[in-house]
């Protein structure tokens, strides 16, 4: 059993929200489904660590859904910041009985074990969160990802950690997140939501004794990345 990691599907089966538009984006849908055929098996495990889904309900969701759980392995989705059909983890549950999406689990304050690890994570915020209302959705997030670390170390496996939003980039740190992912001996930490030119400012590499990934689908050429074999 091997253990992927994709971001940012940005499926929009349920509403006209063609990704297309955008440079590097032709045919990614296509892209995606040709690259996870080839590469994962159906002992495998995926992780998507946010912006699954453009629908903002669950109704628009289904269809993207429905797809992720048609291609093979197992998948860990985790929220981003688009994914406005996200709603409560028992009713995300209902969903998932209801629709027979029994491929797919869900991330939320919770840990999720895969070959020799144990996945951790939540969506995270910005770097800048200054403001108290921002500042407020900050702690929030780091209670949910100690949480989440907290669970996972309880199954002895290494917690290796899936964030929507980058917790560093080359210019900036959030540095709560950073701090919680530090003082918990984190060894590696899986990101998304950059892309393109935005993405020129992520962070690749070993900082903090971490090692960091940015794994937005388009900056892996739409190729699932592998992160336990």
């Amino acid at each position: 059993m091997s253990v992927y990691a994709i971001a940012d599907l940005h499926l929009s089966f349920g509403v006209d929200k063609p990704m297309g538009v955008f440079f590097g984006w032709d045919n990614y849908v296509q892209k995606i489904e040709q690259n996870w055929k080839k590469m994962v098996d159906e002992d495998d495990v995926v992780i998507i660590p946010g912006d699954i889904s453009w629908g903002i309900n669950y109704a628009e969701a289904l269809p993207d859904l429905k797809w992720i759980h048609a291609l093979p392995g197992k998948k860990i989705l985790l929220k981003g910041n688009h994914d406005l059909w996200w709603d409560s983890m028992r009713k995300n549950t209902i969903l998932k009985e209801e629709n027979g999406l029994d491929s797919i689990e869900f991330l939320f304050n919770n840990a999720v074990t895969a070959q020799n690890i144990a996945v951790c994570g939540t969506r995270s915020w910005f770097f800048d969160a200054e403001k108290s209302k921002d500042k407020k959705v900050l702690l929030r997030e780091v209670g949910r990802l100690q949480r989440s670390i907290d669970e996972a170390k309880k199954t002895g496996k290494e917690p290796v950690v899936f964030l929507h939003y980058p917790p560093l980039s080359l210019l900036e740190e959030c540095e709560e997140i950073v701090e919680c992912l530090v003082q918990n001996g984190i060894r590696r930490c899986y990101y998304g939501h950059m892309h393109g030119k935005a993405a020129i400012a992520a962070f690749n590499g070993e900082k903090y004794g971490i090692h960091f990934k940015l794994i937005s689908a388009d900056m892996l050429d739409f190729l699932p990345y592998l992160i336990e074999k």
